[in-house]
């Protein structure tokens, strides 16, 4: 096989701007389904250009259904493993709870996948919230401040492991002495960094702060645009565009909507001032799905 081209150094809130803010992007989360098909969902949306990305999510155990002891794979074997079977599509995980992996171990791990993937990947983070996972695995997830805390450091960690040839940090979760992550990853300064959520004390103060992107896990029209209203808020006091920061939402794709119906709820969001929708493919994945999205979005792009 022929060796990819690197991904030229590009900022990714930047580019993106150059073409339809309209996007779209696909989310199977990798719990009830087979790996056959999660490969044919992606390899499916990777042929139709209207699709723009693919995400899964980072939990151990099935999330959102009535018995979580059924099968779920592991969310970073599973994005490796669609990266090479994949060639055009951005992809990430939404989002990766910081709880799971030290954050050098995180940088690390980024940093080879954007090399593995031609410079596509996106570093969905959070602070992580799963009781029942942390419960059965021993590990420890701490009170919500505890929480915030360590994902606030984890933040710090990652941005310098991502970008500084050495990074040393002293903190209450974290200490690092003259790390060092290479080889470092083909975008630049760093693959983006999206963080989910809408906490209003400590998520959007960290977005504003450390992330490209910032996915809205939420519902409602007034919540939405209040959270955005905070979000830029934020940016002021530290003297950023809040205009740099890529904004994404969620559609669930369910079998009782029609595909033009998904199409209208997408179009609403876009109306908000989001930049992107994911469309969030509940099991069992089925790539015929795909098609008929994807004539019903092209007819609210035209």
């Amino acid at each position: 096989m022929a060796p990819h081209t690197p991904m030229p150094s590009i900022n990714l809130a930047t580019n993106r701007r150059k073409g339809n803010n309209m996007q779209f992007s696909i989310k199977t989360s990798p719990q009830y389904t087979t790996w056959e098909d999660m490969l044919a969902v992606w390899q499916t949306a990777d042929d139709i250009e209207v699709f723009t990305g693919a995400w899964n999510f980072d939990h151990f155990y099935p999330i959102n259904v009535p018995d979580t002891t059924g099968p779920c794979m592991e969310a970073w074997v599973t994005l490796t493993a669609l990266a090479q079977a994949t060639t055009r599509l951005r992809i990430g995980t939404m989002v990766n709870g910081i709880v799971y992996r030290h954050p050098a171990v995180l940088a690390k791990m980024a940093s080879t996948l954007d090399i593995v993937s031609n410079g596509r990947l996106e570093l969905g983070i959070g602070a992580g919230w799963n009781e029942e996972e942390c419960n059965a695995y021993g590990i420890e997830l701490g009170s919500l401040t505890e929480r915030f805390d360590r994902f606030e450091e984890a933040c710090a960690v990652l941005q310098g492991l991502l970008t500084q040839e050495t990074t040393s940090f002293d903190g209450n979760y974290f200490n690092l002495t003259e790390a060092r992550n290479n080889p470092k990853p083909l975008q630049k300064p760093h693959p983006p960094i999206c963080i989910g959520g809408q906490g209003p004390k400590r998520t959007l103060p960290l977005v504003a702060r450390y992330a490209q992107h910032w996915n809205f896990m939420g519902q409602g029209t007034a919540k939405f645009l209040e959270r955005k209203s905070q979000l830029d808020a934020e940016c002021a006091q530290i003297g950023r565009d809040p205009s740099e920061i890529w904004i994404s939402t969620s559609v669930w794709v369910g079998t009782d909507l029609a595909p033009g119906e998904v199409a209208q709820l997408a179009a609403k969001q876009f109306d908000n001032g989001v930049n992107e929708v994911l469309l969030y493919l509940p099991p069992p994945h089925d790539p015929n799905v795909l098609e008929p999205l994807a004539h019903a979005i092209a007819e609210i792009r035209s």
